[in-house]
């Protein structure tokens, strides 16, 4: 709306200027809440935004002035301004700034400028005296004065505080006035149920604080198309990384935000909830949520607490993700709270091309951010068409959860210490492309074997096929139920199929050990007995499939099968 003619060569009465955007709304909140009348906020030239009273005619500004200075309601240095060199207004909401001055957006960069503007330090200006107590008619009567939104601010204070559990209405009914009463009793003011003027300004005022060093400012990235509060006094931008815009930590607060914006559709969003939650950043543990056009993700272990929203609207996928220390919850949950409430989004998304590619780039990272891994990643082999999976002991060693292919998560449903292996189940059915035919015959010596699996790990998303040698049906201590390979296998294959060469299974490759403080050479491994394997799960009522035909199968064809049969399995530790 404009102000009418009249008001446009009014005056105001200037009280309190802030440094950033977020202290002059919460100076003005107080105010209002406080029952001084006719708050208004602006933004003024140098970066600086002003908490002014108005407008008046100049012989009523200065009847206001020595009203509210009497009262103690207002600094006693408070002035009378022509409001010229008022900018955009800020508070209350929703309203144009005065005629004669200059609204100002925040610059269009590529790279959010948050540097403040160097400008002349005005003198210091006190804090606000607070207004002596009142009786409870005076008391009554100025809470008769605030409007729906200040009493919500009430209410919001006195449930952060801890004394309100009811609804954050604006409506005083019994349980507000309790409540009202106790944080009267608990800050040593008679307990009448109504908070005086002085009052309001001490709760306010002690709800805001909990801010104190957080900086918020309200930032608006053109090149993400999003505009929002955020904590620029822990976190500074540190790069665009598509779909990212980073905010690292500055400081000793170990906090971090991400802007979220690309486009896309249904699917594409959906992949990116998925996506994130391979995340270090973002905990295994903690709720999550997807519907059809947003998802939200929080995580939270002993280190960090995470929330993450993301909605699609026309085509663009856009959201942010607020990492803060764990056990700082107090501060997270205001700042969250802010960002929340602030968060809009303008048309355009972050163009892939923003960020060139450059050595920094890894496959274990996501755009900047390193990926959540495993403490321990070995192999496995589909043994039945349940999708049980066999793999060695040593895999499944102090873990809190097992995945197979990254994917899906398992169970243990055997275990056989003797042997060193482990049959694991997923928790939703699979129905595996090949299982294993496990060789009773006895086979030849010297004769080639393959060994399938992951000896990279994760880098790999298909197995790798290693050829070799079966050195002896026993171990060398004539251990029948082990055989001893001739091969240069890796940590990562232990658990893997040893085919013959027709594809049967010759037994389970075990992860190498020093026994004795030796060291055998790199290219002797050992397996555990297919006779012994079999022995096992039948012995766990498992099924499992048995051969004893000798067969030839190519090193193609061998390989593709042990593609279908092998799979990753991964230990984590939340």
């Amino acid at each position: 709306m404009t102000l009418p003619a009249a008001a446009q060569q009014s005056v105001w009465v200037q009280v309190e200027a802030q440094r950033t955007l977020t202290g002059a709304q919460n100076a003005a909140r107080g105010y209002a809440a406080a029952g001084v009348p006719d708050v208004t906020g602006f933004a003024l030239p140098g970066g600086w935004y002003g908490i002014a009273l108005g407008p008046y005619e100049p012989i009523d500004a200065n009847t206001q002035l020595r009203r509210l200075q009497n009262a103690r309601a207002i600094p006693a240095d408070s002035y009378i301004v022509d409001g010229n060199g008022f900018r955009t207004q800020f508070w209350p909401v929703g309203v144009t700034a005065p005629s004669g001055s200059v609204a100002v957006d925040p610059p269009a960069t590529t790279t959010p400028d948050l540097t403040p503007i160097e400008a002349v330090e005005p003198e210091p200006i006190p804090e606000p005296i607070l207004t002596p107590d009142e009786i409870l008619r005076e008391a009554q009567a100025s809470e008769q004065a605030l409007d729906l939104d200040e009493k919500r601010m009430l209410q919001t204070a006195m449930q952060w505080a801890g004394f309100h559990d009811g609804a954050i209405d604006g409506l005083y009914g019994r349980g507000t006035r309790l409540s009202m009463s106790l944080w009267q009793e608990a800050n040593d003011h008679p307990p009448t149920g109504v908070l005086t003027s002085g009052q309001r300004v001490q709760l306010i005022g002690a709800y805001n604080a909990i801010l104190d060093g957080m900086g918020l400012q309200l930032v608006r990235d053109d090149a993400s198309g999003i505009e929002m509060q955020i904590p620029t006094g822990v976190v500074e931008f540190a790069e665009y990384a598509p779909p990212f815009a980073r905010f690292d930590a500055s400081g000793d607060v170990a906090a971090q935000v991400l802007l979220i914006s690309q486009p896309g559709d249904q699917t594409r969003m959906f992949g990116l909830y998925e996506i994130l939650q391979t995340l270090a950043i973002i905990p295994p543990e903690g709720e999550r949520v997807r519907r059809d056009r947003s998802f939200v993700i929080e995580g939270a272990d002993d280190k960090v607490k995470s929330y993450t929203s993301v909605q699609l609207e026309n085509g663009e996928i856009k959201g942010f993700t607020l990492v803060w220390p764990a056990g700082d919850d107090v501060r997270r949950r205001r700042v969250l709270a802010e960002m929340v409430a602030s968060f809009t989004t303008t048309s355009g998304v972050l163009d892939p091309a923003i960020a060139r590619p450059d050595e920094n780039q890894a496959i274990d990272m996501i755009a900047g951010l390193a990926v959540r891994k495993p403490i321990r990643d070995r192999s496995g082999f589909y043994i039945n068409r349940a999708g049980d999976v066999l793999t060695t002991l040593e895999a499944i060693g102090e873990c809190t959860s097992i995945t197979l292919g990254l994917e899906h998560d398992a169970t243990v449903v055997h275990q056989d210490a003797r042997l060193g292996l482990a049959v694991l189940r997923p928790t939703s059915r699979l129905a595996p492309p090949a299982i294993a035919e496990f060789q009773t015959g006895v086979p030849r010596l010297n004769a080639d074997i393959a060994v399938a699996g992951f000896p990279y790990g994760g880098v790999l998303t298909t197995p790798a096929l290693t050829f070799g040698k079966l050195a002896d049906i026993r171990g060398l201590n004539g251990e029948e139920e082990v055989k001893r390979l001739s091969i240069f296998a890796q940590p990562g294959d232990a658990g893997g199929p040893v085919y013959d060469n027709g594809g049967a299974v010759l037994g389970m490759l075990m992860p190498k050990t020093q026994e004795n403080g030796q060291s055998l050479p790199p290219e002797v491994s050992f397996s555990v007995d297919a006779d012994q394997i079999v022995a096992s799960i039948i012995g766990a009522g498992l099924d499992v499939v048995t051969t004893d035909s000798v067969a030839y199968m190519t090193p193609e064809s061998l390989t593709l099968m042990a593609a279908d049969m092998t799979i990753l399995v991964s230990c984590w530790s939340d």
